[in-house]
């Protein structure tokens, strides 16, 4: 099936396409943390055992884990705009259901279709490196990459706020208001962009993936409850390896699959999603520790007695630091490359954890800590989406950044798994009323501390900047892209889009459509009307041309599959009169 785009012009829009698609960002990590401030509370709101009650949160993680990587290849494949408005209608619908209901099993239902925004993230990606030109694009992917941070810790002092002083179900219609905003501001000035990935979307892959995931998370999140060594902890984690495995082997043969193993296995792609495990592990630690702490009353000795909201404004700087280290990043990594600035992030963050364990007597130490690991999350946060970029094809941006979004949903997951088993085991029992220890914090800081040191190591593999390279990033707009690949494509098509006088067009949408009638490339043409397309095979296409004022051209080409170019200028018929 030929798919057709409008490309509105990019520059009336790219003043506002980074805070919108940030804002999106930030609307959608908001889900993670909601409900933070009532977890406690789950049992009672809603007339259930609390470890039924820990499903609400489960739900939302698991969701979201699946929808991330489905929801990039769908974005490369039918458009990234198309797949983010859809992201985050079903988190609004998500939010209506849980706001309209205490009801345990609906209010999981909603929960779950929230988590299905996180898609979000790896898509705003995407389009940036799609429509910004390359001097913006660091910066940009920085913030995008860090509004999971961002929303996160705003959400905190805000959700407390709200929950302190009103019925909890407002923390719903609250996210649903956002989201609707988001969807309208994204409607309003994100264009949609013009690149297609190849192929159809894979469901049987799809439907492994899932299945793998939920299998391996699923004993993760709940082993704490049901026991390590239990019989269904470990069934599950047995079950998840042997689908993976399965999983794996068959998108190996699958002509377009939904993850391309053989490009997550080049260094630089494999070495940053397993840094980015141990970032996930690290960041989550400081949002489990800290507002318990701080909440804690002063009675036990180590309690900081501070209120709920309190607690969470002193946390509140973790995600704004996050927010306000993009430009820095930027500018370091033009400089030094994102590797550099990967290795720097995780080397302030151990710098925070290891002061953390000193830091742990006041409540203003608490800011300290705050600002020092937000500033380390920061730049390493955004020094993954450059390093994922910079090493997949321009038409994979989508999945491949929605898989390393999975790998550090991992890490929290993993983190809150374990940081939730040394707190249980360190915990003082007064008064029936379990207690979380100082040994039990400071374990768990050295626990990050040595998931930091672990992505110290598998920063130091990752390839590093040669001379000759390009700063920053390739592709950094469709125009970047084009010419990218007008110099280096070998068996395709390319040549200029040009008017009826002979002057070249820009921006004009360049579509290749196979003897079957179906899209097999897509591209727009740079400012100076070159374009360039690669075909997957040789036979017979069309390849067709259309520009805003021009019309049409579909012109017959043949390729004999051999590795030369097929030079085909592409000359649109006299400019349209509007009646």
């Amino acid at each position: 099936m030929t798919q057709t785009t409008t490309v509105r012009p990019a520059g009336r829009a790219r003043g506002a396409v980074v805070p919108v698609l940030a804002f999106a960002g930030i609307v959608v990590a908001v889900m993670q943390t909601l409900l933070v401030p009532v977890i406690k509370d789950l049992p009672q709101l809603l007339d259930t055992a609390p470890s039924d009650a820990t499903w609400v949160l489960t739900s939302t993680l698991l969701s979201g884990a699946v929808a991330t990587p489905i929801m990039g290849r769908l974005g490369d494949l039918y458009g990234k705009r198309r797949m983010l408005i859809t992201s985050l209608s079903v988190m609004v619908v998500g939010a209506l259901v849980s706001a309209f209901t205490s009801d345990l099993l609906l209010m999981i239902a909603g929960r779950t279709l929230q988590g299905f925004a996180m898609g979000a993230i790896p898509l705003g990606i995407g389009l940036m490196r799609d429509m910004l030109p390359r001097e913006r694009l660091g910066s940009a992917m920085a913030l995008m990459s860090s509004s999971i941070g961002v929303g996160g810790g705003l959400a905190l002092p805000a959700a407390a706020l709200v929950a302190q002083h009103t019925d909890w179900h407002a923390l719903f219609y609250g996210a649903a208001g956002l989201g609707v905003l988001a969807i309208a501001l994204t409607l309003l000035v994100v264009p949609e962009s013009p690149m297609r990935a190849e192929g159809s979307f894979d469901l049987p892959g799809a439907l492994g993936l899932s299945t793998g995931l939920v299998l391996f998370l699923l004993p993760i999140t709940k082993g704490s409850d049901w026991g390590w060594s239990s019989g269904t902890t470990l069934g599950l984690f047995a079950a998840a390896v042997v689908v993976l495995l399965l999983w794996g082997v068959m998108e190996l043969r699958v002509k377009a699959p939904l993850v391309d193993l053989r490009t997550t296995a080049r260094p630089a792609v494999l070495f940053t999603n397993l840094a980015s495990i141990m970032v996930g592990v690290s960041f989550y630690v400081v949002s489990l520790v800290l507002p318990q702490l701080l909440q804690l009353p002063k009675s036990t000795g180590y309690g900081l007695g501070q209120s709920m909201v309190v607690a969470g404004l002193l946390v509140a700087p973790l995600g704004l630091t996050m927010m306000f280290t993009a430009p820095v990043y930027a500018r370091l990594s033009a400089k030094y490359g994102p590797k550099v600035t990967l290795i720097l992030g995780l080397l302030i963050i151990a710098i925070g954890y290891g002061a953390g364990l000193g830091l742990m007597s006041a409540a203003w130490q608490s800011l300290v800590i705050s600002v020092l690991l937000g500033a380390g999350i920061g730049l390493a946060y955004s020094s993954l989406p450059a390093l994922i970029v910079g090493a997949v094809p321009a038409s994979e941006t989508g999945a491949a950044n929605g898989l390393n979004t999975l790998m550090r949903s991992i890490g929290t997951s993993v983190s809150s798994a374990v940081i939730g088993m040394v707190l249980a085991n360190t915990a003082d029992n007064v008064g029936g009323v379990e207690i979380p220890t100082m040994h039990g914090f400071r374990v768990s800081f050295l626990i990050a501390t040595g998931a930091v040191a672990v992505g110290l190591l598998l920063a130091f593999f990752l390839p590093g900047r040669r001379p000759s390279d390009k700063p920053q990033l390739r592709a950094g707009s469709e125009e970047d892209a084009n010419l990218e690949r007008a110099e280096q494509v070998l068996r395709g098509f390319r040549g200029r889009v040009l008017a009826a006088d002979g002057t070249p067009v820009a921006r004009a949408k360049v579509t290749l459509i196979d003897r079957r009638g179906r899209q097999a490339g897509a591209t727009v043409s740079a400012e100076d009307g070159a374009y360039a397309l690669t075909v997957p095979a040789g036979g017979d296409y069309v390849v067709a041309a259309r520009a805003t004022g021009h019309g049409p051209l579909a012109s017959s080409a043949t390729h004999a599959g051999d590795e030369r170019p097929v030079d085909l200028d592409l000359p649109l018929p006299g400019r349209t009169v509007s009646a």
